[in-house]
């Protein structure tokens, strides 16, 4: 008999859903891959092909008058409750906070505060605190980027 047809055919990996897959855990790199997907869909989720510019949702839903000002700082707000929960201290929460407030303050002001919004990325600067949190005092969770 011949071996290729006794073999039985091994099974197939199945394709991944599209879009990306977020852990729920609690720990420090699960709440770092969270922070970052909600970071990347905030400030740079969409590429402006004529200038080469990321944006993201915060640039996009400033353009709508107050609402969209107030959705973004909402959403910017759940990185600083992921970074409360990790136990970032104090005063790096209420500088996270001082980064929504101003980016949202100014946000809010008609035409110079869109701009202002493409320039101005809060949640960039508050991922980068989170990080060298995250990287003092959880090494493991490091993410080598090449």
């Amino acid at each position: 008999m011949d071996d290729r047809f006794s073999q039985t055919a091994s099974p197939q990996p199945q394709p991944q859903p599209l879009g990306m897959q977020l852990p729920f855990g609690t720990d420090p790199a699960a709440v770092r891959q969270r922070i970052e997907a909600m970071e990347m869909l905030l400030e740079r989720a969409i590429t402006i092909p004529v200038v080469n510019r990321k944006i993201g949702l915060d640039a996009i839903a400033g353009l709508v008058p107050v609402l969209g000002d107030v959705l973004t700082a909402a959403l910017g707000s759940y990185l600083i409750w992921e970074a409360r929960n990790l136990g970032l201290p104090k005063w790096k929460l209420a500088r996270m906070a001082a980064n929504i407030v101003f980016d949202t303050a100014i946000g809010a002001i008609p035409v110079a505060g869109d701009l202002f919004d493409l320039i101005y990325r809060s949640n960039s600067r508050n991922l980068k605190i989170v990080r060298k949190h995250l990287d003092k005092h959880h090494p493991a969770t490091r993410v080598i980027e090449g």
